[in-house]
């Protein structure tokens, strides 16, 4: 929600009231460094005003009183510097006391015998007497858009910004300064015809009455205008983008589908394909061969059989005489998909290499020949991929796994290698509620595998408080001596002053100790080793030497290991949602019965009785995915504050989903009409459009 420039971009220093210091201070706890930012900074809560009480009416359950009383006596009782102010006032129905602890002289110095006062405040008995200490007053008809009236806005604040004296109500005069000044005016953003048709506000009387509600109707109207304008704005953007995407006929053309894709399907495929996986691959081969540069999200829950997605469609590239890389965002799971891959295109006549950030010099150069010559068909690896030095020669797919975990430029930088932007296709396991697919993913198309293998048993999930560990190491030995594999994961790698957690070091010794050698073998993986140490880690338990891994969360994506199907989450009251069910997924790969278990205190608070209860409930993505949003918010989901899309200012995406879908019905509406927003009826959004821009890099066509 940007407007006028230069005046709303101007530092927010230069407002009266705030200079250098405050200045430095706002910036630094709530990221406000322009009149802009200030006007963007809206109150998250309302106390209502609309009461008037008479002093005689104050019983014990008021929380807070509103009262219009003249003052008929001042004094200070005590020192000056460590006294207190008494303000006697009286209505029609009685007196009561106003106490000032602080800021006594300058208390002392406004308030004089006679005048009247809208007084708030929280009542408290003092030698059976009301008293309200440290009231908010205010004269009853002076000044403009006062501060306590009706509705009061209540912003938030943090404990450096009260000790410069913003405070609520500080922050709260700041606003109201900056709605005052002479040349504050916002321009309207939309449409005549939109405002029609939603029965909008305009956006002025928007921004005064979210700030200083004149009355609850307008701060409804107020809010009901600024959410749909930030919603509304992402979807025209979003949509655009797509438009423009399709309008181009500039894709790579894959019209071929020969002996590579054949001869694969048909001789080297040891199991039928999903219907959602053939559903999904005959849409990206309708991208990829309608001359327009494919951009597609490919959704499928864990174990869905992405990758063999993935492998067809690099086939297909091949066929047509291109070269694909595939980018992953750790070694781990980056030599997983080189592993995975390679043994299923053994025996065909593909070449396909890794290249991470721990290939050796010698085979790195190798590589790099081999890739800007053509001979190379398959480049899989990690950010490694987009280095300067590593050139394609016709690269005409990138295949983006686990995309969120990219920043925007490091996606971006994979397909400038071309002059010819090459087809995309991201995939994520993470499951994007619909909500969020709408606001972050507008522009792309999607695709879902929303389909299992057939002959996966489901995941046995159980919830186990702490107190019962010695039984869950009876039944994990049980389960390692009919030859099955165990991932025991923790949230923590040492010990936290802050979280009363396990961590995973004492873990570990409490595994071998529990777990004694020979009989059983236990290794460990953490983010803090070096990539070495994972790697052989990884490689001794897919390897079988070892039967138990202790781990944090490193192991969430990607590890593949049919033989290990235990999944024990210690303190998984700690985890999110969506976290819990990626880690679920790492077991349940192969053909016998596999288990997750939550272990936690017996104390839990209420979100974490939803999480443990979902996934008891529940093993599909979409609705855990749902259920995390609500819980959690928007957040960094899918790198969202990489993309700078959801940094919403008052929309939510999960309370204001109606908002949305109406916003994005109305700007499809709209593009229908006028693609380019080119008539002089949808100036207004072109100009708000190109300031976005202006302002923001244009990922649209790279998430």
């Amino acid at each position: 929600m940007v407007a006028l420039k230069p005046f709303l971009e101007t530092s927010v220093e230069y407002l009266k009231g705030v200079g250098p210091a405050r200045a430095e201070a706002l910036a630094a706890e709530l990221q406000i460094f322009t009149f802009g930012d200030l006007l963007t900074h809206f109150p998250f809560r309302y106390v209502d005003r609309s009461k008037m009480y008479l002093i005689s009416d104050i019983r014990d359950e008021n929380t807070y009183v509103q009262i219009r009383a003249k003052v008929i006596k001042t004094r200070t009782v005590g020192a000056p510097r460590s006294g207190r102010l008494v303000v006697t006032v009286e209505d029609e129905s009685g007196q009561i006391d106003l106490v000032w602890f602080q800021g006594v002289k300058w208390m002392a110095d406004k308030i004089a015998k006679g005048q009247e006062w809208i007084i708030f405040g929280k009542p408290q008995l003092f030698n059976g007497q009301w008293n309200i200490p440290h009231p908010e007053i205010e004269h009853p008809e002076t000044e403009p858009l006062p501060i306590t009236r009706i509705i009061q806005p209540i912003y938030s604040s943090t404990e450096k910004l009260k000790s410069k004296g913003l405070d609520y109500k500080g922050i709260g005069k700041l606003v109201k300064t900056l709605l005052l000044h002479e040349k504050f005016h916002i321009s309207e953003n939309l449409t005549h015809d939109i405002l029609e048709r939603v029965r909008l506000i305009g956006r002025q009387e928007a921004f005064l009455n979210i700030h200083f509600p004149q009355s609850p109707e307008l701060l409804n109207r107020a809010q009901a205008r600024l959410k749909f304008e930030e919603l509304f704005f992402i979807q025209l953007r979003l949509l655009k983008q797509r438009g423009l995407r399709l309008q181009r006929s500039d894709g790579h053309v894959f019209t071929t589908v020969g002996d590579y894709l054949n001869d694969f399907y048909h001789k080297h495929l040891t199991f039928e394909l999903t219907n959602a996986q053939k559903k999904v691959i005959r849409e990206i081969r309708a991208d990829m061969g309608s001359g327009k540069q494919m951009n597609r999200l490919l959704q499928g829950d864990v174990g869905s059989g992405k990758t063999m997605v993935a492998v067809m469609c690099m086939l297909i590239a091949l066929d047509n005489k291109y070269q694909s890389c595939m980018m992953a965002p750790t070694e781990i799971l980056a030599n997983q998909h080189f592993s995975n891959i390679s043994a299923m295109l053994a025996g065909l006549d593909v070449k396909v290499r890794l290249l991470t950030g721990s290939t050796k010099p010698a085979e790195r150069r190798e590589i790099q020949e081999l890739l800007s010559e053509g001979k190379l068909s398959i480049l899989i690896g990690t950010h490694a991929l987009i280095e300067d030095n590593v050139q394609f020669r016709n690269l005409g797919l990138v295949i983006i796994d686990e995309q969120h975990r990219f920043g925007v430029a490091q996606r971006a930088a994979l397909w400038e290698k071309n002059q010819r932007t090459p087809h995309v296709l991201v995939m994520t396991a993470t499951p994007i509620p619909r909500t969020l697919a709408m606001t972050l993913y507008g522009d792309l198309d999607a695709s879902v595998i929303d389909e299992l293998p057939p002959g996966r048993k489901p995941i046995i999930t159980k919830h186990v408080y702490d107190r019962d560990h010695y039984k869950v190491y009876n039944f994990l030995k049980e389960r390692i001596r009919e030859g099955s594999q165990v991932y025991i994961v923790y949230p923590l790698i040492d010990e936290s002053e802050k979280l009363d957690l396990k961590n995973l070091e004492e873990g570990f010794l409490t595994v071998a100790r529990e777990f004694p050698s020979p009989e059983f073998k236990a290794g460990t993986v953490h983010g803090r080793m070096k990539q070495q140490q994972k790697d052989a880690e990884m490689k001794r338990f897919i390897g079988q030497e070892t039967q138990i891994l202790v781990s944090t969360t490193v192991i969430e994506v990607g590890v593949d290991v049919p033989s290990a199907s235990v999944m024990v989450i210690e303190n998984a009251n700690r985890f999110g949602l969506s976290q819990l069910h990626q880690l679920r997924g790492r077991v349940g790969r192969g053909s016998s019965q596999s288990y997750c278990i939550l272990m936690s205190p017996e104390e839990l608070g209420n979100d974490a009785r939803t999480r443990i209860s979902t996934m008891l409930r529940t093993s599909d993505g979409f609705e855990i995915a749902e259920t995390d949003l609500r819980l959690r918010g928007p957040g960094d989901l899918q790198g969202t504050q990489q993309s700078g899309i959801l940094n919403l200012r008052i929309a939510d995406i999960v309370l204001d989903e109606k908002i949305l879908k109406f916003a994005k019905n109305i700007a499809s509406d709209i593009l229908n009409d006028d693609p380019g927003l080119r008539l002089e009826k949808n100036a207004n959004l072109a100009k708000h459009l190109l300031h976005m821009d202006e302002h923001q890099q244009n990922w649209g066509l790279i998430s």
